[in-house]
């Protein structure tokens, strides 16, 4: 537990750039995505370009410290709302393109959601202005938007 607290920037910066790339992948392999959005649910395209955005938008927040505990609330609200997709794959054995088609890692994939939300939420709290990682200079940041430790 301790080599997870002293490298938590480290893992911040990680889950910016993963959650960055599975965004922009809403984008470039949309089809993908819009398999596995319930029937239910309205204009599936829009929603996958939607959550491609907010995965983004979110991703990118992290690693301004003015805005990264907004961003990590959006990141869970984001994981929440498309749980209902990852639920569908599962639940349909939805096949997804280079993913291997395996009950078992769809049925893996249900409880890594609460991981991911458990992520998020260690960076609703505030961060050490010193160590927290930023794509914005620290120096360019104004004292009135910092994060209090």
């Amino acid at each position: 537990m301790q080599y997870i607290k002293k490298n938590k920037e480290l893992l911040r910066v990680i889950l910016a750039v993963c959650i960055i790339i599975v965004g922009i992948t809403h984008f470039t392999v949309a089809d993908q995505y819009v398999r596995i959005v319930p029937p239910q649910l309205p204009n599936p395209l829009g929603l996958v370009y939607l959550s491609g955005f907010y995965e983004i938008l979110g991703g990118i927040g992290l690693l301004v410290p003015p805005l990264s505990q907004p961003a990590a609330w959006g990141l869970i609200a984001l994981f929440i709302a498309v749980y209902p997709a990852n639920i569908n794959m599962a639940v349909n054995h939805i096949k997804i393109d280079h993913v291997p088609d395996s009950n078992l890692l769809q049925a893996i994939r249900l409880p890594l959601q609460a991981v991911l939300i458990a992520w998020a939420w260690w960076y609703t709290k505030p961060s050490n202005r010193e160590k927290q990682a930023s794509i914005i200079p620290k120096f360019l940041i104004p004292k009135e938007l910092e994060t209090e430790v």
